[in-house]
């Protein structure tokens, strides 16, 4: 059974490998342990949806709406998030090993304990940012 995919949707451990989910208005979705591997989520809009845990290893999310969203160990490595949108979204202990987080806003974003080996930050802003070692990011340069 296909599972309704939107706001407000309950897609907590759900297998969308490989989906096509652009574009879709996924705001307060829950996808606390989903399995995006590969999934296309370029322009998609989950704004405040929990996806703690959640696989997104290769997902594509470029210019997608993530403020506010809980993305707490979540594993993105090699996740393109170009010029994505992550103001004061929690990525405590979240994997984002050679993610591609170019143009990415993260201002006022959580990355305590976060992996960003290899990432990809240039032209990122990191604004009030608190970063893997807890300290702030005050350069609003």
């Amino acid at each position: 059974m296909t599972p309704k995919i939107g706001p407000n949707a309950n897609l907590r451990e759900h297998d969308l490998r490989g989906r096509n989910l652009r574009g879709l208005n996924l705001t307060n979705t829950d996808l606390t342990c989903a399995d995006l591997t590969a999934a296309d989520l370029t322009k998609a809009e989950p704004i405040g949806a929990n996806l703690s845990c959640a696989i997104l290893i290769g997902a594509k999310m470029t210019s997608s709406q993530l403020s506010a969203a809980n993305l707490s160990g979540a594993d993105l490595t090699d996740a393109n998030l170009i010029d994505a949108d992550l103001i004061g979204a929690n990525l405590t202990g979240a994997n984002l090993t050679r993610a591609n987080l170019t143009r990415a806003d993260l201002t006022d974003a959580n990355l305590t304990d976060a992996n960003l080996t290899d990432a990809d930050l240039t032209d990122a802003n990191l604004t009030g940012a608190v970063m893997p070692d807890n300290e702030t990011n005050d350069d609003t340069g």
